[in-house]
């Protein structure tokens, strides 16, 4: 079956990660990831002393976290070296503080439209927007009068951050006599073009100026490559690759680090500033990653079955390009353990279950009643174990924290997820063929989307109620299909060549290139990334058109559909590689300062 659970690998893969992590203390997450305070357990059963933990464990702490991390240990005397690290944690912090309110007054007192715009683009690619957003947000409200540049660097910068804005009255001064945007005194203005596209890509359903200006920008950016100085080309170059509203934030923040410090006006203390939050947050996601191993080990799966693939770690992968903002750790962390659990499941369903065994099993799922389990085989015994505690634990930390009972919304999206995948497996049985429509309704279900989302829904909303919630017992909300429908297609689109290795033969490249009479794979490719882009248009849509309540997860939609883009559209014909580089490039390299 090739429409498969879509957040990992579709390979053999056992380790994607060095297995030595720190042996730390369980690491309660929480949605303010400063408060986190873990303890540091003794080294003595682990060969690792706790200065050692002390050494590899990077954030900037107070004072009196640091002391407790060496106390922890139970000794009352702190070392020299403990006492060093100590100081420089504090030096760090005092110096983090001193650049962030310096870069705070930096945006309060710019007077320059553009320079200030330009600094709130940098301040955001760098990855540090998040302590800025009332500031931000303020100087968004005002509409400068300035050039096309200018006027389009605004519009995307307002569209990103959930504010709506009108295209036609924000560049009427702009438009010829036809209504169109871009006129040919402005063809020759490439960065006003560039800018202008980049503005296009965060345009919505019906916004035909829009439509025709990245049609217009695109045609006239790949004509001028050829002129264009080697830094000029290669923002060309990228932006038309990936646009930036559709790259995934932490690895945008990663790569713009490395990069904005040969740009001939960076700002020195930004960059530092940048630098070491980057680090920061790095080392929060570490021990985030720590307790989602030690989860991991605790529920002994692979210990008990031979099928299972130790995949958390790119389980995790996912959960930081959904939730980039370091806030949501403990967010990251429950949604990681419920997207472990599915692919197990996943695996059952596609390559391991028996078709009498499978039944039985979403027979199981549906009732939720363990005296069930005693139909089923000994190994799906112990995967419905697994869903059952995982859940149930879930469910328990959402009671706990905002007294909201969620069970009935997170059993219905198992309930779907294993339906789903027994319409595939009906497919498979019977030699049919589905129309791409079944096959990427469907599809959708498989890929997890519905069952991250939900969870996520009751984990970072603010002010859900029971009442409020209770659509999603009946239909899911259109922006949770649009993202999931981004992420499927991306999936066939970057995993094709393994699902055929692997004798999966459905594919929604193959059933458009069937249903539209393409012959070329290369040619359905390219249409299936219209699709793709028609679908981030209504996505757009629900950007900019939100219930308040429900702008962090659209929010989080948006990031679904940008790490989709981002893990599948590789150079490489390795979805492995790909998913190994980004690993090492959020969680164990930091930034040398």
């Amino acid at each position: 079956m090739a429409s498969q659970a879509c957040f990992p690998s579709l390979y053999q893969h056992k380790a994607l990660y060095p297995r030595q992590l720190m042996n730390l203390s369980s690491f309660k997450g929480s949605k303010i990831c400063m408060s986190m305070a873990p303890s540091v357990r003794s080294g003595a059963d682990t060969g690792v002393t706790a200065n050692d933990e002390l050494k590899d464990m990077m954030s900037p702490m107070s004072i009196n976290e640091t002391m407790s991390l060496s106390l922890a240990s139970n000794s009352l005397l702190v070392d020299h070296h403990e006492m060093k690290v100590i100081l420089q944690r504090v030096n760090v912090n005092n110096r983090i503080n001193e650049l962030k309110e310096s870069t705070r007054t930096a945006l309060i007192m710019s007077s320059d439209p553009t320079r200030t715009l330009e600094l709130i683009d940098t301040i955001q690619r760098l990855g540090i927007g998040s302590y800025f957003k009332e500031e931000i947000n303020k100087i968004l409200e005002k509409m400068p009068k300035d050039d096309l540049y200018t006027m389009a660097l605004h519009f995307r910068l307002r569209r990103n951050n959930g504010l709506a804005t009108n295209p036609a009255e924000v560049f009427k001064s702009y438009m010829d006599a036809n209504g169109e945007l871009v006129k040919e005194s402005s063809c020759e203005d490439i960065e006003g073009l560039l800018s202008l596209y980049e503005a296009s890509c965060v345009g919505s359903s019906g916004e035909d100026v829009l439509s025709h200006a990245k049609e217009v920008t695109k045609k006239h950016l790949n004509k001028s490559l050829s002129q264009l100085s080697p830094k000029l080309y290669k923002r060309v170059v990228e932006g038309l690759k990936l646009p930036r509203h559709m790259r995934m934030e932490r690895l945008e923040a990663r790569r713009y680090i490395e990069e904005y410090g040969h740009e001939d006006d960076h700002n020195p203390n930004l960059l530092e500033f940048a630098k070491h939050d980057y680090n920061m947050v790095q080392s929060v996601l570490q021990r985030e990653l720590v307790e989602v191993n030690r989860w991991w080990e605790q529920l002994g799966l692979c210990s008990k079955l031979d099928f299972i693939r130790d995949r958390h770690v790119e389980c995790f992968l996912w959960t930081v390009g959904l939730l980039p903002e370091v806030a949501y750790s403990s967010s990251r962390i429950e949604l990681a353990k419920a997207i472990a659990v599915l692919l197990v499941i996943d695996d059952v369903y596609d390559t391991y279950g028996s078709y009498d065994d499978l039944v039985l099993f979403t027979e199981a799922i549906e009732r939720w009643d363990l005296n069930e389990i005693e139909k089923l085989p000994e190994y799906m015994k112990i995967c419905f174990m697994a869903l059952y505690n995982t859940n149930n634990d879930i469910c328990a930390k959402v009671f706990k924290e905002q007294g909201i009972s969620v069970h009935p919304f997170l059993h219905k999206t198992w309930i779907d997820l294993t339906k789903a995948y027994m319409v595939e497996v009906e497919w498979t049985k019977k030699g049919t063929v589905p129309t791409l429509k079944d096959y990427i309704e469907n599809g959708v279900t498989t890929s997890g989307t519905y069952m991250a989302l939900v969870h996520l829904f009751f984990l970072v909303s603010d002010g859900v109620t029971s009442e409020n919630s209770q659509h999603l017992l009946d239909s899911y909300p259109k922006f949770f299909t649009l993202a999931g429908t981004i992420l499927r297609l991306w999936d066939d689109l970057g995993t094709v060549k393994e699902e055929l290795e692997r004798g999966d033969v459905l594919s929604s490249i193959h059933l458009l290139m069937k249903e539209r009479n393409i012959t070329s794979e290369e040619d359905g490719r390219k249409e299936m990334v219209q699709v793709i882009n028609g679908l981030w248009k209504d996505l757009n849509t629900e950007l900019v058109t939100p219930d308040a309540m429900l702008l962090p997860m659209i929010k989080v939609a948006v990031n679904m559909s940008r790490a989709s883009q981002v893990v599948y559209q590789h150079d490489d014909d390795s979805y492995l590689s790909s998913v190994k580089n980004h690993v090492q490039s959020l969680f164990y390299k930091p930034i040398s300062i």
